[in-house]
């Protein structure tokens, strides 16, 4: 079974170049550290060929591939986050409150702000290892009370993409929230790396956004919040 590929061309075309390099130096020591970094480079440049890590696949760094549904509106993008939670609100209840963006930074840590900026248009401000960064984004798709999409716009400083579902759930209890979205570190697959590392990584901070999104929602903190949204007060 051919591997799904999960790096970029750059990325591709930097591990060969570095592949081979090791592999040269390597051989032309003639020693055992010379043989142990030539195999270490034509790893890396085996890597950029096949453009499948599997250094990535182990630290849940992937690319997205797939036709149609929600992969579409996240195609092409580096890290992949996908968590879901049940609250115990009704649908239309629940996506209200989220569909309010300004109310988002209330329950996600990092994020500073989010001002409307035109029709369907959104700036974001959110908190980053060297300051802040910030970008527009674009609402793709809206199904009220259902499922919202979004995407960021060119010459943003992070490029990201993604979609929340709301649905019922199973037996009538509550409402089921799932979030899918991907975004281009900024500093590519090391910055992701590094983010880990910090104990930033995403795909934790989205389960522990989507825990404190329950707390405010299940505590009676959503009648007075955005009644001005799209789908009903």
């Amino acid at each position: 079974m051919t591997a799904v590929k999960n790096m970029g061309g750059v990325e591709r075309w930097a591990s060969v170049m570095t592949g081979g390099f090791l592999t040269y130096y390597g051989l032309r020591r003639r020693d055992s550290a010379g043989v142990a970094l030539a195999l270490v480079g034509g790893s890396v440049a085996l890597r950029g060929i096949q453009g499948h890590s599997e250094l990535y696949d182990s630290l849940g760094l992937q690319g997205f591939a797939g036709a149609g549904g929600e992969a579409n509106v996240v195609r092409g993008l580096g890290v992949r986050v996908e968590r879901s939670i049940t609250v115990q609100a009704r649908v239309d209840e629940v996506f209200r409150f989220w569909r309010h963006f300004e109310n988002l930074p209330r329950f996600m840590e990092h994020l500073v702000s989010v001002r409307q900026t035109g029709g369907n248009t959104w700036h974001w401000v959110a908190k980053a290892p060297v300051g802040h960064v910030e970008w527009d984004a674009e609402i793709t798709d809206e199904q009220v009370p259902w499922r919202i999409a979004w995407r960021s716009l060119p010459g943003s400083q992070i490029d990201n993409a993604g979609s929340v579902r709301f649905s019922p759930a199973p037996s009538g209890r509550g409402t089921e929230v799932k979030v899918l979205m991907a975004y281009k570190p900024l500093a590519g697959a090391l910055g992701a790396l590094i983010a880990r590392f910090r104990g930033e990584e995403p795909g934790v901070q989205v389960r522990e956004d989507l825990r404190r999104f329950k707390q405010i929602v299940e505590a009676g903190e959503i009648a007075s919040a955005g009644d001005d949204v799209r789908g009903g007060r």
